[in-house]
């Protein structure tokens, strides 16, 4: 099974090694390469994780910040994916004592059985 990837987002720390301390500074500049997003998408885009991110937006951020995709997007991997590796079990096996999880208060599935 292929392992679970997730990553980690460094606009503001990219943004902060060039000077721009600001969401406000980045909206004339995203402006200017033809992308408009409001003030409060601007902030989401920064303080928070993307789950989606269209390529243009993606460029122009590269264009601004003068970095590569490297610096910006970080590969991971999730977080689930690897606790399990470490500890030798399945992907689809219910969690072990002490672990988090909902495994034993899964609902069987019922099987109908002719008389």
């Amino acid at each position: 099974m292929a392992a679970k990837l997730d990553y980690r987002w460094h606009l503001r720390e990219v943004m902060a090694t060039r000077g721009m301390f600001s969401t406000t500074d980045l909206g004339p500049l995203l402006a200017e390469r033809g992308i408009d997003l409001s003030p409060s998408q601007i902030y989401r885009l920064v303080a928070e994780r993307p789950e989606r991110l269209s390529l243009r937006t993606l460029m122009a951020l590269l264009d601004i910040l003068g970095c590569t995709m490297d610096e910006l997007i970080e590969p991971v991997a999730a977080a689930g994916a690897r606790r399990r590796r470490a500890a030798g079990a399945e992907p689809n096996d219910p969690p072990g004592p002490g672990e988090a999880g909902v495994g034993g208060f899964r609902p069987r599935r019922a099987r109908i059985v002719p008389e």
